[in-house]
C-alpha cells in the first residue's frame, strides 16, 4: 500500500493514477476541507480528465484521510515555497511530512519525495531528521527523489506520457520505485542518484525561465524604441536554429517562478544569468502597469475604475492562481495606493480579490479599457465583444486595428 502525502495539484493526480492502475492507495492531507470534499466524491480543482480518473480510482478503492498510515511506501507531494528574503527553499512542509511518517512507518520503508526541492535539500534536511530519530538510512528508511514533471491544463496526459527521473542511493530501491511509476507512466523513467535528480528538476524550470526572460527583455527594448517585438520575433524565428518565445505579463505558477530562486539562494555570486532572468520576469507586472498608465493618458481615460484586468490564473484554461502575474500586479498597485480596477476570470469561482466579477458581459459593461493577461479560450471565442473597448493585449491574441501590445 502507498500513502500519498499532500493532495494538491500534484499529489492528487498521482494518487488517483496509482489507484486507477491497481495499487492500493490512501491519500493524506492536513486540510480537512480537501479530505471531506474528496470523500464526498468531488475533486478539489478543475483539470481535464481529472473527474474520470477520480471515478476510476474511487472504484478501485482509494481512500482519503487526514491521518498518516503505517505502511512501507510513502510519496510526499507537499508544497516547497521559497523564502522571499534569502531566496532559499522553505523545506518546512517536507520536513513535517517526513517527521510524521517516521512516527508510523514500518522498518524498511521507502520515502519518495516528489516535491520540487533544491539540490542538497535531502542531504541538509531529510537525512539528519531520519538519523536523529534513530533510523538507519539504507536499512530502516530508503530515501528517493522522484520530481513531478506535469503541466496544469494537461496533467493527466503528461502523467502518462512524460518521462520521469528517479533519484536513489541504492539502484535496487530506485528500480523498485521505477516499477511503481511504470504502472501509469508509459514514457522513459531514468534512475540516477538523488542530487542529480534534485538538480535536474530545478534546472528544467530555470531553463524555461531564462528563455521567457529573453523574450520579455526584447519586449522592453522594442517598446523603448517603438518597434514591434512580435513581428521581430516572428521573423527571427524563421532562422532554423532560433526559437524565441513570446513575451508576456510575467511568470506564474509554482515551478518556473519559484525554482530558479533555489539556485540563486544556494549559489550566490554564481547564478548570475538566473538572477537576471528572475528580475526581468518579476518586473513584467510593473511594466504592464506602466503600459496601462501610458494608454490611459493617451486615450484620455482618467478613472482607474474603468480599467478591467482579464485573467487571474497564471496560465490559460486552468483555475491555478499560484504566483499569478495578475496577483503580482494587484500587489504592486496596493503599494502605490491605487484601487478600483475591475477583475474577471472565468475559472476563478471564489472572490479572491476586490472588484472581482463573475460574469463576462457585466465585466465588459463596466470598463473602457480591457487588459488581457491570460489567453483563456473564452476570450478568444469572444474577441468580437471587445470591438468598442480600448485593448491592451499582453498575450498577442487580438488582431484588430488599434490594439495596444507590450
Amino acid at each position: 500500500m502507498i500513502n500519498v502525502i499532500g493532495l494538491g495539484y500534484i499529489g492528487l493526480p498521482t494518487a488517483l493514477a496509482l489507484s486507477a492502475n491497481g495499487i492500493e492507495v490512501i491519500g493524506t492531507d492536513y486540510d480537512k476541507n480537501i479530505v471531506e470534499t474528496l470523500n464526498e466524491g468531488k475533486v478539489t480543482f478543475e483539470e481535464e480528465g481529472l473527474d474520470e480518473l477520480f471515478q476510476s480510482a474511487v472504484k478501485a478503492g482509494i481512500k482519503f484521510t487526514t491521518e498518516y498510515i503505517s505502511t512501507d511506501t510513502y510519496i510526499i507531494s507537499v508544497p516547497t515555497p521559497y523564502n522571499k528574503t534569502n531566496k532559499k527553499i522553505d523545506a518546512s512542509y517536507v520536513i513535517t511530512a517526513v517527521k510524521n511518517i517516521l512516527d508510523v512507518c514500518s522498518k524498511g520503508t521507502t520515502v519518495v519525495i516528489e516535491s520540487t526541492i533544491s539540490p542538497g535539500t535531502i542531504d541538509c534536511f531529510v537525512r539528519p531528521i531520519i538519523e536523529s530519530n534513530g533510523f538507519t538510512l539504507g536499512e530502516d528508511i530508503h530515501i528517493v527523489h522522484a520530481p513531478e514533471r506535469i503541466l496544469p491544463g494537461n496533467m493527466i496526459y503528461e502523467l502518462k506520457h512524460n518521462s520521469r527521473t528517479v533519484g536513489a542511493d541504492d539502484v535496487t530501491i530506485g528500480e523498485k520505485v521505477k516499477q511503481i511509476y511504470k504502472t501509469f507512466c508509459k514514457a522513459e523513467i531514468v534512475v540516477t542518484d538523488i542530487r542529480t535528480a534534485e538538480m535536474t528538476k530545478v534546472i528544467e524550470n530555470t531553463f524555461r525561465d531564462i528563455n521567457i526572460a529573453f523574450a520579455n527583455e526584447l519586449a522592453k527594448i522594442c517598446r523603448s524604441d517603438n518597434m514591434d517585438v512580435y513581428e521581430i520575433i516572428r521573423i527571427a524565428n524563421k532562422h532554423p536554429r532560433v526559437n524565441i518565445l513570446q513575451p508576456g505579463p510575467g511568470v506564474g505558477g509554482h515551478c518556473i517562478s519559484v525554482d530558479p530562486w533555489f539556485l540563486v539562494g544556494d549559489y550566490p555570486g554564481l547564478a548570475n544569468i538566473i538572477l537576471a532572468a528572475r528580475k526581468i520576469n518579476d518586473s513584467m507586472p510593473a511594466f504592464v502597469l506602466e503600459r496601462i498608465h501610458d494608454i490611459m493618458k493617451e486615450t484620455g481615460v482618467k478613472d482607474v475604475s474603468k480599467v478591467g484586468l482579464y485573467g487571474l490564473t497564471y496560465k490559460e484554461d486552468v483555475d491555478d492562481v499560484r504566483e499569478s502575474p495578475t496577483l503580482q500586479m494587484i500587489e504592486c498597485m496596493k503599494k502605490h495606493l491605487a484601487n478600483g480596477i475591475k477583475i474577471y476570470d472565468p475559472f476563478v469561482k471564489k472572490d479572491i480579490v476586490e472588484n472581482q466579477y463573475h460574469n463576462f458581459d457585466c465585466f465588459l459593461d463596466d470598463i473602457d479599457i480591457i487588459v488581457i493577461l491570460v489567453a483563456h479560450s473564452e476570450i478568444k471565442k469572444n474577441i468580437s465583444k471587445l470591438n468598442n473597448k480600448i485593448i491592451l493585449d499582453t498575450k498577442n491574441i487580438c488582431y484588430m486595428e488599434g490594439v495596444y501590445r507590450l
